[in-house]
């Protein structure tokens, strides 16, 4: 199965969040965008006097054709994590408190169903003279795409945390939003 990785991008925080709310609003994402959600890894560790600590892997995938597939792995670690009560209006609500790192990594994948590599060696062939006749649509169309929705995610985080202005300078580019 070949791939093609794009650059990863990452975020940092250091606050007050709410978590759930971000998880929400990471799979609100994947399903706006028609993408499926998978928690490949959840790690938490004992707390220290400091906090918790937590390392989680989540897996955002779409079959955008029968020969291409979207893969954006999503990599969140998290320290300090402690739960504070914060009184918003006269209500009490509970938000997390830590220090967190977020890696999101894109990969376009070819032949998602292996159709071409796990036939014989002409099929093989044959798999390689698509993704030659392919490559100009793949990088213009495909992989702009996937790079494209990578930002409007991270820009959705900056947003959350309240780390940007309400603008998103790829915003329209996909004529989606």
């Amino acid at each position: 199965m070949a791939k093609e990785s794009l650059p990863q991008i990452t975020l940092r925080y250091n606050g007050l969040f709410d978590f759930d709310g971000l998880y929400a609003a990471v799979v609100d994402w994947a399903k706006n965008y028609g993408y499926k959600w998978h928690e490949k890894d959840y790690k938490h560790k004992v707390p220290s006097p400091a906090g918790a600590e937590q390392e989680l892997t989540w897996e955002i995938t779409k079959n955008v054709t029968e020969y291409i597939a979207h893969r954006i792995l999503f990599t969140v670690h998290i320290w300090d994590l402690t739960e504070v009560q914060v009184d918003v209006n006269g209500k009490t609500k509970s938000l997390s408190s830590a220090r967190i790192y977020i890696i999101i990594n894109g990969t376009l994948v070819y032949d998602w169903q292996q159709a071409f590599e796990k036939g014989s060696k002409f099929a093989q062939m044959l798999g390689q003279w698509y993704r030659k006749l392919k490559a100009k649509d793949v990088e213009s169309v495909y992989i702009d795409t996937l790079y494209y929705r990578i930002w409007n995610l991270h820009a959705l985080l900056k947003k959350y945390f309240d780390m940007q202005t309400q603008k998103y300078a790829y915003k329209g580019y996909l004529k989606e939003d």
